[in-house]
């Protein structure tokens, strides 16, 4: 292993070894769990989930729960060469020795990644080719609540938070195998019966001439119908991780990062996030600042980020970040935001937060024009990005970023022209400060994301526009920002965001999609020198799917969806609803203004952001 590290970038990523890594006596615990990330480690080592689980599991003193990652080509090439399989990073075992093998499934560019895992494990990627010898292998994640597009490679997928879920599932594996009476089918059969544990074997699936689900049905009485996702109720007695695991190698996000609450209360249409994650559940200040402590004493980073949907929306934001300040700034440690809405970022949180200050500045406006953004209920104004913009250019500002998304429903030219429109005006507000900074100019950046339809959103049912569309108006965009002083454009690729909107809305057919896809050797299709959209369109051809179908199609909102097998918490008629607002332009007020019905409160949750409701 020495010889070949040698020769690949960054050995740091494969050689495990890290501070913080928990290991166990393999012969003194009962089962072992490999937790794969689908990607690189750097990317793998910030991911917050991933961070929880393996803690949670290690907690338990009879699993043991290790980290896997995807190798780069260079890796996987010595790897292939030399005959070493996939490999856990703690104890350096091949994770077909493991008893589950469980992938988090953060987006939907990763599933190549996924089969290229299973098939450098020696793993067999279909669920149905693996017998009693192979490990159980689960899927979770975002991506899971649409598991059709994988549903032929996993044995069983949990459905929402997995704190409780995971632990439930591998002492069920440990019961059955010390009582004697494990086989895989009977263990998959009593899991199904768990409440967020999503069996797709056991779900007969029949489809219409054209390729529409017909229905749902399953092959068992004592399973449910559909799966309801499982939520953590209360954050302040739930598990989260005191000790991080040190990389040896920069990381995407090298850095503290804090949960203060879960769940969303805006409500824009076009976000999954938003309403999966429903309800909302927010920690207490004073555990937040304690397990902040904890963290930097145990790590010594210097930055600690304040991680939710929207960190503007914490109910007791000003308290957390008072109680953070009586330490960080005399240990020099810097708060960060991330997720600051535009309606609320004021002089006294800019003061506040240290990397505001030294740091560039970022909002989402998301749509050029009011009617749109009242469209995809954003509840922000133009006055409010101005007001901000102007918030920041006083305080000696130059740079700022802002985030757009082309593509969505109702959107027109007129829409598009807005976004260059907009971004203009916040580089002219700049010269509007009398005490702005001298022989300095302003930087707008314009960032234009395509729109993807994702499951669970009042959007679900809408067709993205096509290839042609979509590029022509990132043109028209481009000629709209022509001449405009100050103003920079970015975009996103719009083949990238096609091929993930077919997997987002996907059915399980395109598992025949996918296999085609490994065979031609595609993987790491979320990073630009690897992504070839080309070769997608082969392998769709190949496997006699028409991406359209999925992707270009408006769908009925009486068809059977791909992912009604689960239930999220939030209602369909919610959707509907939200979805016949989006068309005339009407906001729907967030949720602490005022409950609109969406059907998350009754899963329940203290701290929520709806508790006085029930069904």
């Amino acid at each position: 292993m020495r010889t070949i590290l040698k020769q690949v970038s960054k050995p740091g990523r494969y050689t495990g070894g890290e501070y913080g890594q928990i290991l166990k006596d393999k012969a003194a615990v009962s089962a072992r769990f490999a937790f794969c990330f689908p990607d690189t480690y750097e990317i793998g080592m910030s991911n917050l989930g991933v961070r929880i689980l393996y803690g949670v599991l290690n907690r338990e003193e009879d699993i043991w729960c290790e980290r896997v990652y995807a190798p780069w080509d260079d890796m996987e090439e010595q790897m292939r060469k030399n005959g070493i399989p996939l490999y856990a990073h703690e104890s350096g075992d091949p994770i077909r020795d493991f008893d589950i093998v469980g992938f988090t499934l953060q987006y939907e560019l990763c599933y190549t990644n996924v089969l290229n895992m299973l098939d450098l494990a020696g793993i067999p990627l279909l669920a149905e080719e693996r017998d009693e010898s192979f490990p159980i292998v689960v899927g979770g994640g975002p991506c899971a609540y649409n598991a059709e597009p994988l549903a032929d490679f996993f044995d069983v997928f949990s459905i929402g938070e997995g704190e409780e879920a995971l632990v439930e599932m591998t002492r069920l594996y440990i019961d059955m195998k010390k009582a004697g009476d494990y086989t895989k089918k009977e263990f998959l059969h009593r899991l199904a019966k768990i409440p967020g544990f999503y069996v797709p074997s056991f779900y007969e699936v029949t489809y219409f001439p054209d390729g529409r689900v017909q229905a749902y049905t399953p092959l068992y009485e004592d399973i449910p119908k559909r799966v309801v996702k499982r939520i953590i109720s209360d954050l302040d007695t739930s598990y989260y991780p005191d000790k991080l695991v040190m990389p040896y190698i920069e990381t995407v996000h090298d850095r503290i990062v804090l949960e203060v609450y879960r769940g969303c209360i805006r409500g824009c249409r076009f976000c999954q996030a938003g309403m999966t994650y429903r309800p909302v559940r927010e920690k207490s200040p004073e555990l937040l600042n304690r397990t902040a402590k904890c963290l930097y004493e145990n790590s010594g980073y210097d930055e600690i980020s304040l991680s939710s949907l929207s960190i503007s929306d914490y109910s007791e934001l000003t308290r957390l970040t008072d109680l953070l300040l009586t330490w960080t700034e005399q240990n020099k440690v810097s708060l960060s935001l991330p997720s600051l809405r535009i309606d609320s970022f004021t002089k006294e949180l800019m003061e506040k937060v240290s990397t505001v200050r030294t740091g560039g500045i970022t909002f989402a406006p998301e749509a050029g024009t009011q009617r749109l953004r009242d469209a995809i209920n954003k509840n922000v104004v133009e006055a409010d990005l101005i007001r901000a913009c102007r918030t920041a250019f006083e305080a000696g500002k130059t740079a700022v970023k802002l985030y757009f998304m082309n593509g969505l429903p109702t959107e027109t030219p007129e829409d598009i022209a807005g976004i260059a429109e907009l971004a203009g005006e916040v580089a002219e507000e700049f010269y509007r400060i009398p005490g702005r900074p001298k022989g300095r100019a302003p930087t707008v950046t314009i960032s234009v994301a395509c729109f993807v339809p994702k499951p669970f959103t009042p959007f679900q049912w809408e067709a993205q526009d096509s290839l042609e569309t979509l590029v022509s108006k990132q043109e028209q965009l481009l000629e709209c920002v022509k001449g405009k002083k100050h103003i920079r454009y970015n975009w996103h690729e719009a083949k990238v965001s096609r091929i993930e909107a077919v997997f987002a809305r996907g059915s399980r057919k395109l598992c025949r999609a996918l296999l085609e896809a490994h065979r031609m050797g595609l993987k790491f299709d979320g990073w630009d020198e690897h992504f070839s959209y080309e070769a997608w369109l082969e392998a769709f051809s190949a496997a006699g799917v028409d991406p359209a179908f999925y992707a270009n199609r408006a769908i009925g909102t009486d068809e059977v969806l791909p992912w009604d097998v689960i239930d999220c918490g939030v209602r369909k008629d919610f959707f509907l609803r939200e979805r016949e607002r989006a068309y005339q332009s009407k906001t729907t007020p967030n949720c602490r203004e005022q409950c609109s019905g969406c059907g998350a409160n009754r899963l329940g949750g203290e701290r929520s952001c709806c508790p006085h409701l029930s069904e």
